[in-house]
């Protein structure tokens, strides 16, 4: 078949293979606000053998660990012969071993690490001997470095333009192509259509493709782009959330084209043949291959074996530690760092008691700082504002003046410092200047600083019925509506480290990247209003008169909690503000300790608050490494196992909640559930496909625009967690296993919140997650097996 015989797609599945392609890719939230992402996200309607089959294809990536780490497990009797099996039966696909023994022979066989298939640029590389993919790798890094630029350039790209247009406007004065041997590249650009459709368009003319190859190749175009892409596709996440749209990523598969098109041009004599079988295979659909069935089938066997242990945990009995009433409460995000305090905190005194929430508290708020015009998105990347806030009050007109003057005169001089005219003869005469500064960070001397800005406040404030409205669906969704304690802390999480472009990610996800003290200092506040308690009697919530709401930042790099108790008026609760400071202390001293258990060459609890201040630290804490359960149900079913800080707690009455139509339920399904997946599977993909879905290591890392990290002095842009974030040197310390999500509700509840939400709903046929009901024992009763169907759990095996 000639090129003139092939069918050229129209403009419309030109659009359509383009959308496709941009949402298989995942998005990249930007460094002073990274959030974890599921890179699989793009996937979520496959499952992960046919997963691993369309990004090996893409990218040569592996979806699941060497074999030999299964291998391991199954030696040491960690995966048993009932895992095994248990795991093959529910393998629903027909090309499976039909065996135990076809499965173990299958994997004992070596496996060849998948191969990405050729680009153009790959062939061309082959037939002309010079690196293409490397150099429009290092041509786009750089041009993309000052296009994405968030402020971190003194010199500015110019602002206004299209990502296409920018590039056009870069690459026709850009010699370096063909300095290397691209003729007439700068000629090709600059020729090329005024509109990235249109350029797309002529490109995939130009390289006789059909639309049946477009889907697949597009998507690997994307691929290859790394963190540009997925920056690109946080925009169009961004703007689809606000009821818009962005075309930035359809620019930069244009632009990715025109170099496939610039190079098939000159080499198409020697690729042409190449190239066409390339194009048959990206015609193919994907499928799942006995090698990937037989990895996933590992994997399942390793994540029913740590099932096994979870229920082996739940199954024990628990302390009996009622009380009449407790003389505190603590409210702790759902955070997995959160359990071993927790777990700390009540060990200290019989009447603490705790709970499990999202920690941004209900308060979906865009915020802004004080002395700040920055708008500061403290929620859910799934949701968008419902409130806006502000930290400042009346009387601090003149200090919010003082501190923007400080700040202005701040960025001047850093900028003065890095100019490159001025930068030398600094460095020559403020040198000594510095050498104090040098010594304390060089030691660790300086002291963690903590957020201290004025109580935050709504802007504009909403009327009492809404707030009224507001403190009832909180308390409700924490399930406290009853026994409420003289002092109740909401306890919002962040993180104190130095010289760490990955700080927010160690904040708070489910406020956006940041510290949670304003989340909680604005539920505080509310709740602490008569106005809003009266409101809250006639429905049911009557919050004693004697309970004082008190906000605070649990630090989780040192476990120190700080209580905002300026917040609040009188003297009356000091005492108890005063005795919860000891507990809260003591507590941190318990987790510190247990935490240096993990930590490398943390002696013990006294290393833990020097290595936050410590700027050659690369493992300051290990954030949410380990995570591998999520579990709503009352505390009492968890209160006194020790899940070493593995799993997500929510605190969650089915028999509450059932009298409101399960609205509660359907809350934490469909968000806290879906966040702590996209967190679990960040973690899983960086550990089996660091080079791909992995930020490489902090040692090499440069950061770019403020948006994220290089590793090295170029390339493509990075995303997910860096090496040291799931491993320890020797060996990893995430395990990388889908979470497990056990929900004390009846079947019928949580299948009918799945049915309502298909998206959700695939995520457990699909096997991205796995989920349980429990028993009214709080033991792990049901097994999700699909299609609104369920089975009974295995019960604790024994190997």
């Amino acid at each position: 078949m000639t090129s003139m015989d092939i069918q050229r797609p129209d403009l419309a599945a030109l659009e359509t293979a383009a959308d496709a392609a941009a949402r298989q890719i995942p998005p990249l939230w930007p460094l002073a606000s990274s959030v974890a992402v599921n890179p699989y996200l793009g996937q979520s309607g496959k499952t992960l053998a046919e997963t691993g089959s369309l990004l090996g294809r893409v990218g040569g990536v592996s979806v699941t660990m060497p074999r030999a780490w299964y291998k391991e497990r199954m030696a040491s009797g960690q995966i048993t012969e009932a895992d095994l099996s248990a795991a093959l039966a529910s393998c629903r696909d027909a090309s499976k071993p039909a065996d135990i023994a076809a499965l173990k022979a299958l994997a004992s066989e070596p496996v060849v690490q998948p191969e990405p298939l050729d680009t153009v640029a790959d062939l061309a590389a082959e037939a002309g001997g010079i690196d293409w993919p490397a150099l429009l790798a290092e041509r786009i890094g750089i041009w993309a470095a000052g296009y994405f630029d968030a402020g971190q350039a003194l010199w500015a790209a110019p602002r206004g333009n299209s990502a296409w247009a920018s590039f056009r406007s870069f690459a026709t004065h850009d010699l370096t192509p063909e300095i290397a041997g691209l003729k007439g590249f700068a000629r090709l650009v600059a020729e090329a259509p005024d509109t990235p459709e249109a350029a797309i368009a002529r490109a995939v003319d130009s390289l006789d493709l059909n639309e049946a190859e477009l889907p697949g190749y597009f998507h690997q175009l994307l691929f290859d782009l790394g963190g540009w892409a997925q920056f690109a596709r946080y925009q169009l996440w961004r703007a689809e959330l606000k009821g818009t749209s962005d075309r930035t990523i359809v620019d930069l598969l244009a632009i990715r084209l025109l170099w496939e098109e610039a190079l098939y041009i000159q080499y198409r004599s020697a690729i042409a043949s190449a190239w066409a079988c390339v194009r048959a295979i990206h015609a193919t659909p994907v499928q799942a291959e006995l090698p990937g069935i037989v990895d996933t089938i590992l994997q399942e066997a390793a994540e029913r074996a740590a099932q096994r242990d979870l229920a082996a945990v739940l199954a024990e009995t628990a302390p009996n530690k009622h009380v009449a009433r407790p003389s505190l409460q603590a409210a702790f995000c759902i955070d997995v760092r959160s359990e071993v305090f927790r777990r700390a905190l009540e060990s200290v005194d019989p009447s603490i008691r705790t709970l499990g929430f999202a920690g941004f508290f209900g308060m979906t708020v865009s915020h802004k700082g004080f002395a700040s015009d920055v708008e500061e998105l403290r929620l859910p990347v799934l949701l968008n504002p419902g409130a806006h806030s502000c930290s400042s009050h009346a009387s601090s007109g003149p200090e919010d003046l003082v501190s923007r003057y400080a700040a202005r005169s701040k960025r001047a001089w850093g900028r003065f410092k890095l100019a490159a005219v001025s930068s030398f003869a600094f460095v020559e005469a403020m040198g000594p200047v510095y050498a104090g500064r040098i010594i304390r960070d060089a030691f660790g001397l300086r002291k963690a600083s903590v957020p201290i800005d004025p109580a935050p406040r709504f802007n504009p404030e909403p009327d009492l019925e809404t707030r009224i409205a507001m403190a009832e669906t909180v308390l409700r969704a924490m399930s406290l509506t009853e026994g409420f304690a003289r002092l109740i802390l909401l306890a919002g999480h962040g993180a104190s480290v130095v010289n760490n472009p990955f700080a927010s990610g160690l904040h708070c996800g489910a406020c956006g990247g940041h510290s949670g003290e304003v989340n909680a200092r604005l539920l505080a506040r509310l709740l602490n209003e008569p106005e809003v308690r009266k409101g809250l009697a006639p429905r049911g919530i009557a919050v004693p008169e004697d309970t004082l709401f008190i906000a605070g930042l649990h630090d989780t790099t040192t476990d120190v909690v700080t209580l905002y108790d300026r917040d609040v008026e009188g003297k009356a609760h000091q005492p108890d503000i005063e005795q919860a400071r000891k507990w809260l202390a003591a507590a941190g001293k318990m987790a510190r300790g247990e935490r240096a258990l993990r930590l490398p060459h943390a002696a013990d609890g006294s290393a833990i608050a020097r290595r936050s201040r410590d700027w050659a630290e690369v493992r300051p804490e290990w954030a949410l490494a380990g995570c591998k359960a999520f579990i709503a149900a009352p505390r009492g079913d968890t209160l006194g196992r020790d899940l070493k800080g593995r799993a997500f707690l929510h605190d969650y009455d089915w028999q509450q909640d059932s009298k409101n139509g399960f609205s509660v339920l359907e809350l934490i399904l469909t968000a806290p559930v879906v966040v702590a997946s996209w967190i679990s599977l960040q973690y899983y993909g960086s550990t089996v496909a660091p080079a791909s879905f992995g930020a490489g290591s902090k040692l090499l890392h440069n950061v770019v625009g403020g948006v994220g990290v290089l590793e090295g002095n170029g390339g493509t842009l990075r995303g997910g967690l860096p090496v040291q974030s799931v491993h320890d040197g020797e060996a990893h310390v995430h395990e990388p296993l889908r979470l497990s999500v056990c929900i004390r509700a009846p079947r019928e509840a949580i299948a009918d919140v799945l049915a309502k939400h298909e998206q959700v709903r695939t995520l457990f046929d699909n096997r991205w997650l796995h989920l349980f009901a429990m028993s009214e024992e709080g033991r792990l009763a049901w097994r999700y097996d699909g299609d609104l169907k369920w089975v009974p759990f295995e019960g604790v095996a024994e190997a």
